[in-house]
């Protein structure tokens, strides 16, 4: 990458074929470098204290502490990196944690190496990768499931206009459809939405996708 910083990255997976299998596949881009590897959410903590990476790719299935643990504590920290949740299962309670600990998005183990790269450099940009459906289809179903985490007044010091973007937001719209749905530009869709990630103290849209299920903005349909 031409003018820019390699993304640094961190692998934490307890098998060691999939941890150094994915370093390795990391590596072969010019503008990844990976700094560290853990076996565990632990070894993970002391990794990232001491390489300081940009995104982590944590499963969520380890020893010593797993891989919610170590994404909740590393998300306390100034600074912190973004976590990709790596996970064998799209439809997993586990995933649903990590995510609601503040991990940016999920991948499932079987991806492509080109989606492996794409979702890590979406989130190195500090975007949430909200996959398709499936991050959605997971967050309702979890959030159906269990009793809200958050009241609906965790809502209130947004205005009118940031509510309904917030519920558009958690639809799964993007900036040029949420956009058209409001009649604005993206640059207006963009201030909107980062407004409400300050207001909330959230870090990027998974995590307004999440608090907008638990708050009971957007309440899930019984299939």
């Amino acid at each position: 990458m031409t003018g820019a910083a390699a993304v640094r990255l961190v692998v934490a997976d307890d098998h060691e074929i999939v941890r150094v299998g994915y370093a390795q596949l990391l590596s072969t881009q010019p503008d990844f470098t990976v700094v560290g590897t853990a076996r565990d959410g632990a070894e993970a903590l002391r990794v990232c204290r001491a390489q300081d990476p940009d995104v982590v790719l944590m499963d969520v299935r380890m020893p010593v502490m797993d891989g919610i643990e170590a994404t909740e504590r590393l998300q306390q920290g100034a600074g912190a990196p973004r976590v990709l949740v790596l996970t064998t299962f799209d439809l997993d309670e586990y995933v649903y944690d990590a995510l609601a600990a503040g991990a940016s998005g999920f991948l499932l183990k079987d991806v492509t190496a080109e989606r492996l790269f794409e979702a890590v450099r979406v989130v190195a940009a500090g975007q949430a990768l909200l996959a398709p459906a499936i991050t959605r289809r997971l967050i309702a179903e979890f959030a159906r499931q269990r009793p809200k985490a958050r009241p609906q007044g965790t809502l209130s010091s947004l205005t009118p206009r940031e509510t309904d973007v917030l519920r558009l937001l958690a639809e799964g719209l993007s900036n040029p459809e949420l956009a058209e749905r409001l009649g604005v530009g993206e640059e207006t869709v963009k201030t909107h939405v980062s407004r409400i990630l300050s207001k909330l103290g959230l870090r990027d849209r998974t995590q307004a996708v999440v608090m907008a299920y638990e708050s009971g903005l957007i309440v899930p349909r019984a299939e």
